[in-house]
C-alpha cells in the first residue's frame, strides 16, 4: 500500500515537515496473539506486533474494528481475553491522548490544571520545574491565554490541544494518539505535524486515524487493524491531501 501525497496542492501551512527517526531493535510494545471478545463480539483475533523504541506508527483501520481497543490494552486500561503485551518503556514514561468522546468536558478543572495533570507521575521534579513545563506546554499548544478557563468553555478544538498537551507535556518515552486532528482547524493541524516532527526523534509515537492524513508521510510504519493487525510493506508512506 503506497498512498501519494501530492505536494503540488499544499500551500504554505499545510506543508509536512521531514521527520527525522532514529528506530532501533529494541522493542518498545510487544503484542502476542492477543485476542479481545467483548459482549460475546471479537473485537481483536490473534493480534501479534512489535513496536521498537524509535518508531513512528501511522494505525488505520475501520470503525469498530479494534483500533482504539489495542490503545486502551497496551495502555493497560484493558485486560485481554488471551495473549500477552509487553512494555518496555515505564507506565509513568507515556503521553496518552484519548479520543475526545470519552473526556468528561463539564468536570470542573481549568485548562492548566488538566496539562498539569500530565506530570503526576513524574518523580524527581520540584513544583518550580513543574510550573515550567506546564507553561511551556501551554505555549506549544498556543493555549496560554486560556490557561485559566474551565474546560467546559473550550471549543471542541481547544479540548483537543489541552489533552494533547496533558499527553506530551511530560516528554514521554512512548505517546500514544487516538485521532489527535479530531476538531483542529487547518492552522493547528499544521502545528501538530510540525510539534511531532520535533518529538519523533526523541520518542515511540502510536498514532491512529480512521482517515489518514498527511500524518502518514510522517510515519516509518503503517499498521492496519481491523480485527487482526497487518503491515503495510512499504519503506514510505505517502497520502494525498487536498490543502485549501
Amino acid at each position: 500500500m503506497l498512498l501519494q501525497h501530492d505536494s503540488s496542492k499544499c500551500h504554505g501551512s499545510c506543508a509536512v515537515p521531514h521527520v527525522e527517526l532514529h528506530p532501533s531493535d529494541r522493542p518498545a510494545v510487544t503484542l502476542s496473539h492477543v485476542c479481545m471478545e467483548r459482549n460475546g463480539r471479537t473485537v481483536l483475533d490473534d493480534a501479534n506486533l512489535t513496536v521498537h523504541k524509535g518508531d513512528f506508527v501511522a494505525i488505520t483501520g475501520p470503525n469498530g474494528g479494534g483500533k482504539t481497543t489495542m490503545l486502551r490494552i497496551i495502555l493497560g486500561l484493558l485486560t485481554p481475553t488471551s495473549g500477552t503485551v509487553r512494555l518496555d518503556v515505564g507506565r509513568n514514561s507515556i503521553g496518552y491522548l484519548p479520543q475526545k468522546n470519552s473526556v468528561d468536558s463539564h468536570f470542573p478543572i481549568s485548562v492548566r490544571e488538566v496539562v498539569a495533570s500530565g506530570l503526576l507521575g513524574v518523580r524527581d521534579m520540584d513544583a518550580a520545574a513543574r510550573l515550567r513545563a506546564v507553561d511551556e506546554t501551554l505555549r506549544r499548544i498556543e493555549m496560554e491565554d486560556m490557561a485559566d478557563r474551565p474546560i467546559g468553555r473550550l471549543s471542541g478544538g481547544q479540548l483537543q490541544r489541552t489533552l494533547l498537551g496533558r499527553a506530551i507535556v511530560s516528554h514521554p518515552a512512548l505517546l500514544v494518539l487516538d485521532e489527535p486532528l479530531s476538531y483542529i482547524d487547518k492552522h493547528f493541524e499544521s502545528h501538530i505535524y510540525t510539534l511531532l516532527a520535533g518529538m519523533a526523534p526523541h520518542c515511540t509515537i502510536l498514532l491512529v486515524s480512521h482517515e489518514m492524513s498527511a500524518i502518514a508521510s510522517m510515519a516509518n510504519r503503517h499498521i492496519l487493524v481491523d480485527r487482526t493487525v497487518s503491515e503495510c510493506p512499504a519503506h514510505h508512506h505517502y497520502i494525498h491531501t487536498e490543502c485549501l
